[in-house]
C-alpha cells in the first residue's frame, strides 16, 4: 500500500512539476490573485479524473484510436499559438491592466474556458497521465494501482495548490512593470514552443 501510495506520488510529481502551458497560466493567474481557487480546482479535478480514467484501462482505447488525439493535437496548437501571441502583445505594449493593482482580473469564465482548454486541448496530457501513468499503475497489482493513482492525484493537488497560493508571494516583484513584460514574454515563449513541438 505504502510503497504504491509513493510511488505515485513521484511519478505524479515528476510528470506534472514542469514549465508547461498550464503551469504557467495558473502561474500567472496567482500572481495576479485572480480566480485562484477556482484555476487550481480545475486543474486538479482534471488531473484526477485522467488519472482514473488511465488507470481505470481507458489508456487502450486512446492508442486504438490516434485520428483522436491528431483532432486534439491541431486544435491545442492553435489555441496555444493564440495564447501565445496574446501574452507576446502584453509584453510588447507593456499592458499595465494585469497587474493586481489595476483591479483587472478578467472573468471567471474567461479564467475557466482558458484553463479548460489548456488542460484538455494538450495531447500529452492524454499520453503522460492517462497513458503513462495508467501503465506504471499497472504494474503494482489490483488493488495497488488505486493506491498508486491516490499518490499521483495526491501530487497534482499538492502541486496545484502550492503553485497557484504560492505565486502570490511574487506579487512584490510585479509591482514593476518590467516584470510583467518578462513573464508575458515567457509565457509566450512557452506557448509558442510548445505548438511548434506539437505540430513538428
Amino acid at each position: 500500500m505504502i510503497p504504491s501510495l509513493v510511488s505515485g506520488l513521484a511519478s505524479g510529481l515528476a510528470l506534472i512539476v514542469a514549465i508547461g502551458a498550464q503551469n504557467a497560466f495558473v502561474l500567472r493567474q496567482g500572481v495576479q490573485r485572480s480566480h485562484v481557487l477556482l484555476v487550481v480546482a480545475v486543474c486538479a479535478v482534471s488531473d484526477l479524473v485522467l488519472i482514473v480514467l488511465g488507470v481505470a484501462g481507458v489508456g487502450v482505447l486512446i492508442e486504438r484510436a490516434p485520428e483522436v488525439l491528431e483532432v486534439v493535437r491541431w486544435a491545442g496548437a492553435a489555441f496555444l499559438l493564440a495564447y501565445g501571441a496574446m501574452a507576446a502583445v502584453r509584453a510588447i505594449r507593456g499592458t499595465q491592466a494585469s497587474q493586481p493593482a489595476a483591479g483587472h482580473k478578467g472573468t471567471w469564465a474567461a479564467a475557466l474556458g482558458t484553463c479548460l482548454a489548456l488542460t484538455w486541448l494538450n495531447p500529452h496530457v492524454y499520453l503522460d497521465t492517462v497513458l503513462l501513468l495508467g501503465s506504471l499503475a499497472g504494474a503494482h497489482g489490483a488493488d495497488g494501482r488505486w493506491w498508486f493513482a491516490a499518490g499521483a492525484g495526491l501530487g497534482s493537488v499538492a502541486w496545484f495548490a502550492a503553485l497557484g497560493t504560492g505565486a502570490r508571494y511574487l506579487a512584490p516583484l510585479f509591482a514593476r512593470p518590467g516584470s510583467w513584460r518578462v513573464l508575458d514574454a515567457g509565457i509566450a515563449l512557452v506557448m509558442v514552443t510548445l505548438a511548434v513541438m506539437l505540430v513538428a
